[in-house]
């Protein structure tokens, strides 16, 4: 009389046991693969969006006679696209879904970097970069308050994200150059935005048989900031200062290092896909700065890191004036990793201080200023390089660090220990 009862409270126990078992293994699954569909995301996003610049570099200057100063302005509407269209989707993936808006992201990149590959001169080129820059602007605002969504420790998961971003930038060097060297410029386009696409379609399918709850509702692991109003104020502004100076240091760099080793790799990259090459490792290397940054963020104040890393950057823009050959590929290597280190903190920053239900904006308007300053310094790299070259452009990407620096400087203290995932 008594097994009976005792028995079926503990099958019952058994039961539920199982069933939370099973729901956790779920969850853990689904989070895993939205992680790599975010990661890859990461990556066409920067790929989609510098394949025109390898183009211009590599190609395009010769095939339609302009100069490379010429043509690159014709990326500018791609770029301001970029920035502008970050606040709108932000807030529709705020009031609407998340991961609604990374379906159509996807989906659309692919379409218009399709439309770009069939453009015949440079005003339909710029139209089909605008329609890129369109959807482009989706991932930073959407993406990255997913990436952090729940989660107490997010400076190593940003890092790894940031990683797969800078890799779509350095394979859009290689694989452009060696598109244009085997089938032609076109082609990049082309299976860039047929990967897009395809891509899309299985996210979709994977969001409809994973289902999540729409827009921001999901519950956030992260603690309250323990900072005075004050300090919230100084930090976000900060934050929006960096962003707009780093904003134009990694433009600048990522854009122009492959016109940048066309003319001082002369006796190393004599080829278009010996040029991507090369752009392809300093990237690749450089992507390891996010990682160690990434670490350290989640275990020593952000204050300190994000200072050493801007007086590295300034210290390394000014050594590559006058550098050639092996000399300028080293000290490229080095500053690109600084530069890409940058990336992660900001972000951090904010996902500390911005509760869920509004993250989403705020990574809106922080990519609002970093997309509107880039796209400020393409006109601006074809305007010092036509007058004086790449050397007047360091010297002025030398001086914009040691501003990040002296603003880092301004961040209150570390208030409650290394330890702590508030602390700055």
């Amino acid at each position: 009389m008594i097994r009976e009862p005792y028995r079926g409270a503990k099958a019952m126990s058994t039961t539920n046991a199982t069933d939370v078992t099973r729901d956790t293994t779920e969850e853990t699954t689904r989070d895993k693969v939205e992680y790599l569909f975010l990661n890859v995301g990461h990556f066409l996003d920067h790929f989609a969006m510098l394949i025109f610049a390898t183009v211009a570099a590599l190609r395009l200057s010769r095939e339609w006679s302009l100069t490379y100063a010429e043509l690159i302005p014709f990326a500018t509407p791609g770029f301001i696209a970029f920035g502008v269209c970050a606040i709108p989707a932000g807030w529709l993936a705020d009031k609407w879904s998340r991961e609604g808006m990374m379906a159509v992201f996807f989906i659309g990149i692919g379409i218009g970097s399709v439309l770009t590959g069939l453009a015949q001169n440079p005003l339909q080129i710029a139209i089909g970069l605008a329609v890129v820059g369109v959807f482009a602007a989706i991932y930073h605002p959407v993406g990255l308050a997913m990436v952090v969504q729940g989660r107490a420790k997010t400076g190593l998961r940003l890092a790894v994200n940031g990683v797969w971003g800078n890799l779509g930038v350095a394979s859009a060097a290689l694989l452009t150059a060696l598109f244009i060297d085997v089938s032609g410029w076109r082609s990049a386009f082309y299976l860039t935005g047929g990967a897009a696409v395809i891509t899309g379609l299985c996210y979709w399918w994977f969001i409809r048989h994973y289902p999540q709850t729409a827009g921001a509702t999901k519950k956030s692991g992260l603690a309250k900031p323990v900072v005075s109003s004050n300090s919230l104020r100084r930090i976000f502004a900060i934050i929006l200062i960096t962003t707009a100076i780093g904003g134009l240091i990694f433009q600048s760099t990522t854009f122009a290092l492959p016109k940048v080793f066309d003319e001082r790799l002369d006796s190393l990259a004599a080829t278009a896909t010996l040029n991507g090459w090369y752009v392809f490792l300093v990237f690749a290397i450089a992507a390891g700065g996010q990682l160690v940054v990434g670490k350290l963020l989640d275990h020593f104040p952000v204050k300190w890191i994000f200072a050493t890393v801007a007086l590295l950057q300034c210290v390394l823009l000014a050594a590559m004036i006058q550098s050639h050959n092996q000399l300028a590929l080293v000290i490229a290597t080095a500053f690109m990793l600084v530069v890409f280190g940058q990336i992660p903190i900001n972000d951090v920053l904010l996902g500390r201080i911005v509760s869920s239900e509004w993250r989403s904006r705020a990574y809106a308007l922080r990519y609002l200023v970093t997309f509107s300053v880039m796209a400020s310094a393409v006109p601006l790299i074809a305007w010092i390089h036509s007058g004086w070259g790449f050397d007047r452009l360091f010297a002025v990407l030398a001086l914009a660090a040691g501003c990040i620096f002296i603003a880092v400087l301004l961040l209150p203290p570390s208030h409650n220990g290394n330890r702590d995932n508030n602390a700055v």
